[in-house]
């Protein structure tokens, strides 16, 4: 994993320093529109710290910031109306996940129906 880059378009957005088109921010996270959406809805939440992943994020930062942010990740996916027909969440970790941006984020994909992932597992009442 590389070291954290002060200057990667999420901490740009952080401070201010590059355009997003905001949906929530607080004093842990920050959450706003993907500029490639893959799906109707496509919000990326970023946490306010210098994390390149998972990982370090949760290895590092203080119980408060991981609880207020993943709060956040919650309060953002209710205020865009999936809570009902459901989202899907994504953070990518590495190169072999396709990590571009090395700074600890979330997508939360939704809008449409998601197939892929899981799409095979047994489903409750499946009788397996």
């Amino acid at each position: 994993m590389p070291a954290y880059d002060r200057n990667n378009v999420f901490a740009l957005i952080l401070r201010g320093e590059a355009p997003s088109r905001n949906v929530y921010e607080d004093e842990f996270a920050l959450a706003f529109h993907n500029i490639h959406p893959q799906a109707p809805v496509h919000v990326l939440v970023v946490p306010k710290g210098e994390y390149v992943s998972s990982a370090d994020f949760c290895a590092a930062a203080p119980p408060e910031l991981i609880t207020g942010f993943w709060r956040a990740v919650g309060h953002v996916a209710t205020h865009l109306g999936l809570d009902g027909p459901g989202y899907r969440l994504v953070a990518n970790h590495g190169a072999d996940a396709n990590q571009i941006i090395f700074h600890f984020h979330v997508h939360i994909l939704g809008g449409r129906h998601m197939s892929g992932v899981g799409r095979s597992a047994p489903r409750p009442g499946d009788g397996t």
